[in-house]
């Protein structure tokens, strides 16, 4: 799961000390599941979409501090390209997902 590995990730940015972009990457990357779960249990449509929306906003955010945990030296590249793979799944997961919805709304 994408949220355990944010979790481990997290974890050993703090044993290499830094603090504030961990609790940021900790923050996006784990959220992208609850909003995901939350969905699940959505009231309407326009509530689901809202919902994978919220998701999708926090992927791009985990994506931006991936790329800058990376470039900071605090990532090796095999370690990013896991996990931005990862992260990009799921991105395209959501993207799909909303659009199939809306398709439905329309039609």
């Amino acid at each position: 799961m994408f949220a355990d590995r944010i979790v481990k990730l997290q974890r050993f940015i703090v044993s290499q000390g830094e603090d504030v972009i961990s609790k940021q990457i900790y923050r996006s990357g784990t959220s992208i599941g609850a909003n995901i779960a939350e969905s699940i249990n959505a009231q309407s449509e326009a509530d689901f979409i809202n919902k994978l929306s919220i998701a999708l906003k926090e992927a791009n955010e985990t994506e931006y501090w991936l790329s800058r945990l990376h470039h900071a030296g605090y990532i090796d590249e095999r370690g990013f390209v896991s996990m931005k793979n990862d992260n990009d799944e799921l991105i395209r997961m959501l993207v799909q997902s909303i659009k199939t919805v809306k398709k439905r709304i329309n039609d």
